[in-house]
């Protein structure tokens, strides 16, 4: 796996939401899935509902704060595996944890997975 540099948790918190959002959308688009798909894959991790997640959207948020409001999904364990080259289970820093769970899902999402597999139901 990579070796991280220092200040990578802490870029990873300043980020905003909005400003990742539009690249996610791009990703799933261009697989084929819609941004529905990838509202409900975001609703499911944080517990928001649509108007809530309208509101980070159109927001300046960082995934810090973004995190702090939510309220993550008691499966969101069972997301496992490899995203932007570091093992998600053996991440030890909570928000970039949550990050990764996100980035993962909507990689799975553009991968073309079934949804009640990416949703662990």
């Amino acid at each position: 796996m990579k070796k991280k540099p220092a200040d990578h948790d802490e870029r990873i918190a300043k980020l905003t939401f909005a400003s990742v959002y539009p690249l996610y959308v791009t990703k799933v688009e261009r697989k084929g899935r819609t941004k529905e798909e990838l509202h409900q894959v975001i609703k499911w991790l944080t517990g928001f509902n649509e108007r809530t997640l309208q509101k980070y959207i159109a927001g300046s948020e960082t995934f810090e704060q973004f995190f702090a409001k939510a309220k993550i999904n008691p499966n969101a364990h069972l997301i496992t595996g490899v995203i932007c080259g570091y093992r998600i289970e053996e991440i030890d820093v909570e928000l970039t944890k949550q990050v990764r769970y996100l980035d993962k899902l909507v990689d799975e999402l553009a991968k073309g997975r079934a949804m009640e597999k990416i949703l662990r139901s």
